[in-house]
């Protein structure tokens, strides 16, 4: 097989130490409890980052037969279980997806949405499932906005936020379509594991406390007035998160939720309609009708996800699949790699002015293509084909000078002078028989809309927030108000969700996607020139400094402090704002090696319970 060298080097080199153990990450007690704060857990959280790249040896974990990697362990391990016993990697995704639901609270569901992107061995094809929430029917354009056209107070709160979840549906899509074992054999672990309980870690205890217990100024989301939302706002919410003594949670801690133990019990028994039809729906309309929600029973009983053909370009001789629109992470990213492929970066480097200054324009470029012309392809006419063909990239590759451009210079509109939430979960899955799935799915923002189900257990979404909300105003600070993305009844809000798969002579190579918002597509980006295009590891390609520009605002965001001076006075030089942050993404990862068939997990340790597992 003939391989770009730099890839080739990368598999060759890279070998994991089976004696080395797991490599969860963890972090020295003392950092984590001086995050009482928000500002205290930005700093505290920057500190692990550096710590664990600074410290950790630089190798994923390696498996030979199958492998799963996600955000939290225990939803790992039961991937890792339905492998072992037979199950192909489309049940693993679901089974851990149904138990992130349980152990990752703020942003496992069952109650919001996402996508799938699958390689299936036998078929020889690359599959995607949309189950992206839908505006309810009574939704409106302006259903968020007061009398002068700003965004109510708590308007990202309650049952009124909520998108009509798409997350059972679609798992259960691709269960019929593509799945090996029975549907409530990939349920029940999650019920035990909601029934049983499971011991919370650091990270989580702490997370759960600022939502239930810290006052405002260290709770971690601000809505567009200024004002805090927690679960603490809501009985139902505090009923499923509070411990039954009412002290804060402690690391060790066992968390029960029977509520959600029973709703996960009928799902398996019944089957996804439960969820739309039966005593589940009941309690969701319930909720809506006690707390101001438009979602009603024909909202969940017409839901449908959808099997939609992905988004595929080339790169470097790689194929690279996507999820296409309502996604705009599949043509954002195979936009950015096409325009980044005329330019050698790696001659350059990855730290080099040079290179950012060119990540940077095609990241600016891509998404002022996303902001105009990708929305809900059931509403709005999307040319994928256009948007991801060569001349197009060619002609936004030839628009990069060797100054910045200013982001507002690229509309044809005003420019005035409410981002999406980071609280997504995304994981990674390879089978023994070579099936791959990516598979993004989220609540939006950190426990979604901070309100519980009564009686249910489950977090509703706040994805309603995703439409552009102000008609009309696009600003300097990043609202955007094109019309493609407008709030229309049944429409599917548009998303950053970024799974993605890198295929190389027709056989998986690369299984990556992130969290973080906006701010996906380009952590995914980063992922995949890592390893294909500057020959990292897999585990130095997770680990790497990342970095984010959106347009607008007209600022490039740098992860971490370790960039070369040098660099960020020439960037700057250059006409760049330049800004930087703590943590971007959590690109749980696999790299599959082409000549010895070896499995290499990385989970990304920017999140201390990920875990890769398998066998």
């Amino acid at each position: 097989m003939i391989m770009p060298q730099r890839f080739a080097l990368v598999l060759r080199v890279f070998r994991f130490d089976p004696g080395a153990g797991d490599c969860t990450a963890r972090s020295d007690p003392r950092v984590l409890r001086a995050a009482s704060s928000r500002r205290g857990l930005i700093v505290s959280l920057g500190l692990v980052l550096t710590t664990l790249v600074a410290s950790s040896p630089l190798k994923a974990e390696e498996f030979r037969s199958h492998v799963v990697v996600s955000q939290e362990a225990n939803a790992s391990d039961v991937g890792r279980d339905v492998l072992r016993n037979g199950g192909n990697a489309i049940d693993a995704a679901i089974a851990t997806a149904f138990a992130l639901a349980v152990t990752h609270p703020a942003a496992g569901n069952i109650g919001g949405g996402g996508f799938i992107v699958a390689y299936l061995a036998e078929r020889d094809e690359v599959v995607t499932v949309d189950f992206r929430e839908r505006a309810p029917f009574a939704s409106t354009e302006r259903m968020y906005l007061d009398d002068r056209d700003r965004p109510v107070r708590g308007y990202r709160a309650g049952p009124k936020a909520a998108g009509v979840p798409g997350t059972v549906r679609g798992l259960a899509l691709a269960h019929e379509r593509f799945g090996s074992r029975p549907w409530a054999e990939l349920v029940r672990p999650a019920v035990a594991l909601a029934e049983e309980g499971f011991p919370v870690t650091e990270t989580l205890a702490r997370s759960l406390n600022a939502q239930l217990f810290v006052d405002d100024g260290a709770a971690d989301l601000l809505d567009g007035s200024g004002r805090v939302d927690r679960l603490a706002d809501f009985s139902a919410s505090v009923a499923a998160f509070r411990k039954a003594d009412g002290t804060p949670w402690q690391e060790g801690d066992l968390l029960r939720q029977p509520d959600l133990a029973a709703t996960l019990s009928r799902i398996a028994e019944q089957g996804p309609d439960e969820f739309y039809g039966g005593k589940t729906a009941d309690l969701i309309v319930a909720a809506m009708q006690e707390g101001g929600g438009v979602m009603t029973r024909e909202d969940l009983e017409s839901y449908r996800a959808v099997v939609r053909p992905p988004v595929r370009g080339r790169f470097r001789g790689f194929e690279v699949y996507g999820m296409g629109p309502p996604s705009s992470g599949g043509i954002v990213v195979v936009l950015m790699l096409q325009i980044l492929e005329r330019f050698d970066l790696a001659a350059d480097g990855p730290d080099a002015p040079e290179t950012l200054h060119r990540i940077t324009e095609a990241m600016r470029r891509a998404f002022f293509v996303r902001a105009t012309r990708i929305a809900d392809p059931d509403f709005v006419e999307v040319p994928v084909e256009e948007l991801t063909s060569r001349a197009f990239a060619d002609e936004l590759a030839e628009s990069i000078g060797p100054e910045a451009t200013p982001s507002q210079d690229l509309a044809d509109f005003p420019i005035a002078g409410l981002a999406e939430g980071s609280n997504t979960t995304h994981l990674s899955v390879v089978d023994r028989q070579g099936n791959a799935v990516a598979l993004t799915y989220t609540l939006e923002l950190g426990y979604g809309s901070k309100a519980v189900v009564p009686g249910a257990g489950f977090l509703l979404n706040n994805e309603m927030g995703d439409f552009n909300l102000v008609p009309g105003v696009t600003s300097t600070s990043g609202l955007i108000g094109t019309p493609a993305n407008r709030i229309a009844p049944g429409k599917r809000m548009l998303s950053s969700m970024s799974p993605t798969l890198v295929l190389k002579d027709g056989k998986p190579r690369l299984v990556t996607g992130s969290p973080g918002g906006r701010t996906i597509p380009n952590t995914v980006l980063w992922v995949v020139l890592n390893v294909l295009e500057f020959g990292r590891s897999p585990r130095e390609a997770i680990d790497a400094p990342r970095t984010h520009h959106a347009w607008f605002p007209d600022v490039i965001t740098l992860e971490g402090r370790s960039w070369p001076a040098e660099t960020l006075d020439e960037l700057r030089r250059r006409g760049h704002r330049v800004r930087s942050t703590t943590l971007q993404g959590d690109a749980h990862s696999i790299v599959i090696d082409p000549e010895t068939g070896l499995l290499h997990g990385a989970n990304d340790r920017r999140r201390q319970t990920s875990k890769a597992s398998g066998d």
